[in-house]
């Protein structure tokens, strides 16, 4: 299903039971991040949030605030216009399966499956509601006094429907902001400044003209330049490090919003080179439109609520970037990246700024991640037949521990495994593997933890070895390089240096299980 702006979504999780109102004036500044963390420790990820009435610096920003939108399994599907991202993720695992038909039934299965893909090529039109109010900063914003005051109909403690903030705010949106002016938040005490936390960052390589959607945090310097934080091993870094070879000023533009499938796409592990607006696409089963920006000849989606382009001088000494709350848990210490010099902001006038907070998990960030391994498993197995499913918990913030159950057949097949996603794009930062039997549901961290200590004898059933870390990871001795270790927790095989006998796992018989279930009802 295809929304055609982030507030047709946010509706949609409304009229679902998954969102809850804020009507009240709420700081960008903190607040909304202690309100937010708490909504994603509850069980399931708690409710998406839209507070109707941000401020900033004390005054209430004409654009609402919605947070935690895709951070549950329902709302992730959701945001997929699915009931649960397994459905996706089989439809997407039968598409790259799929063989010449040798029936008619066949043939018709597949030509199924080929017309989901007819939505997937992305295409340029001439404009969308992005450029509903266009601001270029050739020229010093004609604006000077900040916002109005909300009107009427969101003065607190007041019922307040988000069509009518717009209707309302109207007025208010003719002319753009600039980025001092919209309602990004600071997240956290010790953060360097404030923080756009979900942008999509579209580049393209100067040499081939391959486009690449990236996710990059943007800090706040002040009304026209942020920082770029994008790592070391990111495709954006590898275009700007050709630009600034040449010397050349390299066009960069941010977008906001649109459909959700966008930040997903921007985050989700695609092989190098492969469009990522393709996959959402393919998703959303509605070609991505795309539309020029109006300073440089990047292309960003027509229905995007925000949009802001600009450009990096290779010329330009880098600037410190940070502290920043991180994914990690920890803070993320200043270090150098490049300055994004703003050239426009455009945006729709009846926009919505959608954003995330990072911190120590479980975060909306775990229920993205962990979709991004269902959709791609299906990839994962064509390269390795064996691997029955990951898992990536959430106290590995993403990839420092990554769970796989395999169908072990032959010796080491579980160190074949662990070598083989380490060098499997970002499964490099993976600090810790573990590999089980295909019988344990490595979704049970307990169940992990338990065949983990029980199966293994450490000496024998680890492997240490070194290779590329997550420049955010504060425990390497290096930036950006570290160690890693695998544990095989399988049981073993001759031929693994196991000379006893092993002992069968304890499982009651069948037929009493199916006996005390008759008479006393089944267990959960």
């Amino acid at each position: 299903m295809a929304f055609d702006s982030f507030r047709d979504f946010v509706n949609a999780l409304d009229q679902a039971g998954e969102l809850k109102r804020i009507s009240q004036p709420v700081a960008t500044e903190l607040e909304i991040t202690e309100i937010a963390d708490r909504e994603m420790k509850l069980p399931d990820g708690g409710k998406a949030l839209l507070f109707e009435q941000p401020t900033v610096n004390g005054v209430v920003s004409p654009f609402p605030v919605a947070i935690n939108t895709l951070g549950s399994h329902k709302r992730m599907a959701m945001s997929m216009g699915a009931e649960t991202v397994d459905e996706v993720a089989n439809e997407l695992g039968a598409l790259m399966k799929a063989k010449p038909p040798t029936s008619f039934k066949e043939a018709i299965k597949l030509l199924s499956l080929a017309l989901d893909l007819r939505h997937a090529k992305p295409k340029t039109v001439k404009s969308g509601s992005c450029k509903d109010v266009i601001q270029k900063f050739d020229a010093p914003p004609s604006r000077k006094e900040p916002w109005p005051a909300a009107p009427d109909i969101l003065k607190v403690g007041q019922a307040s429907s988000l069509s009518a903030y717009a209707d309302n705010s109207r007025d208010r949106l003719e002319a753009c902001p600039t980025l001092a002016d919209l309602p990004i938040l600071k997240c956290w005490p010790l953060d360097g400044g404030r923080f756009i936390t979900l942008p999509c960052v579209v580049t393209r390589d100067p040499d081939t003209g391959e486009r690449n959607l990236g996710m990059y945090r943007i800090q706040i310097y002040d009304d026209k330049t942020t920082g770029m934080h994008w790592q070391l091993q990111k495709v954006a870094a590898r275009h700007g490090r050709r630009y600034y070879e040449k010397g050349e000023r390299m066009p960069v533009a941010i977008f906001i919003g649109g459909d959700p499938m966008f930040p997903f796409a921007a985050t989700a592990p695609l092989p190098d080179g492969l469009d990522e607006f393709l996959l959402a696409g393919y998703l959303r089963k509605k070609s991505v439109e795309l539309v020029k920006c109006e300073t440089n000849d990047l292309e960003v989606p027509a229905n995007a609520d925000f949009v802001i382009e600009g450009y990096i001088d290779p010329n330009e000494p880098l600037r410190d970037e940070g502290p920043f709350g991180d994914h990690t848990g920890y803070y993320t210490l200043p270090e150098p990246y490049p300055v994004f010099h703003i050239t426009a902001i455009t945006h729709r006038k009846d926009a919505v700024y959608p954003c995330t907070i990072v911190g120590i998990p479980p975060m909306e960030d775990f229920y993205i991640g962990g979709a991004s391994v269902k959709l791609f498993l299906p990839i994962f197995k064509m390269n390795f037949p064996e691997i029955v499913d990951i898992a990536l918990p959430a106290e590995g913030v993403f990839h420092n521990l990554v769970f796989v159950s395999i169908k072990k057949t032959y010796p080491m097949q579980a160190y074949k495994i662990m070598h083989g996603l380490w060098g499997m794009g970002q499964m490099m930062f993976t600090k810790y593997i573990v590999v089980v039997d295909a019988g344990v549901n490595v979704h049970n961290t307990s169940e992990v933890l338990f065949h983990l200590t029980a199966n293994t004898d450490p000496q024998r059933d680890s492997i240490f070895t070194k290779g590329p870390s997550d420049v955010l990871d504060h425990a390497t001795s290096e930036i950006a390089s570290g160690s890693k270790m695998g544990f095989d927790a399988t049981k073993k095989i001759p031929g693994e240096g196991f000379k006893r006998a092993w002992p069968p796992l304890i499982k009651m018989d069948d037929a009493v299980r199916k006996k005390i279930d008759a008479l006393f009802g089944a267990t959960k």
